[in-house]
């Protein structure tokens, strides 16, 4: 069956198609652009869940509009830190100004957290993704990676805030693990579960 993933990041992309073989999903994975949707949608929610829906509604409108009569998923995802109130959360992408440099935007993390003793450093990564079947029905799944914020970044690279980043369990920063030992990301748990829901969708 084919799916729309509603991203224009390839990164992002090949990374849910990669879960999606690995996880033997049957699974054709399709991007905006396959279906040219090129619409500057605002998401100008409070929570993952408001953002990820924003997304979903307004691919699924382009869809009927155009006939395409393909399941539609979008996902919203951010770091939520329990000493900031939940910052940088939704805002995760452009909590620094938008287009910032990775080390800019950990920075002012860190020089928030400067002060937060290491037993209150507690953090998460969440992701929501929401899925809209043609027929009109709705399924959203979170997905969630625990840890907490270091004192000072790892390696760049990888996703923004994950060289600040410790997964519980481990001593290493999540942009320090390899995929086999991090195991399921915070996408990758929500993804479980949206294939779980296409499976009853479709019977397949």
């Amino acid at each position: 069956m084919k799916l729309i993933y509603g991203t224009t990041n390839k990164g992002k992309l090949n990374q849910v198609k990669e879960y999606l073989e690995y996880k033997k999903a049957n699974i054709e994975l399709l991007s905006l652009q396959d279906i040219n949707f090129n619409e500057d949608v605002e998401e100008n929610g409070t929570t993952f869940e408001e953002n990820s829906m924003i997304k979903a509604r307004a691919i699924r409108k382009f869809c009927d509009e155009n006939n395409i009569e393909i399941p539609v998923v979008t996902d919203d995802a951010g770091l939520c830190i329990d000493a900031l109130n939940g910052e940088p959360g939704v805002y995760s992408a452009r909590y620094a100004g938008d287009h910032a440099p990775q080390n800019i935007s950990i920075n002012k993390v860190l020089d928030k957290m400067k002060n937060v003793e290491d037993e209150k450093r507690t953090a998460k990564f969440v992701c929501v993704l929401t899925l809209i079947m043609p027929n009109g029905k709705i399924y959203v799944e979170r997905g969630e990676t625990l840890g907490k914020i270091t004192k000072t970044p790892g390696p760049l690279g990888k996703l923004t805030y994950g060289p600040i980043f410790i997964p519980d369990g481990f001593n290493k920063t999540m942009n320090e693990l390899t995929e086999e030992e991090l195991g399921e990301t915070h996408r990758e748990k929500a993804l479980n579960k949206i294939i779980e829901d296409l499976k009853i969708e479709q019977n397949y």
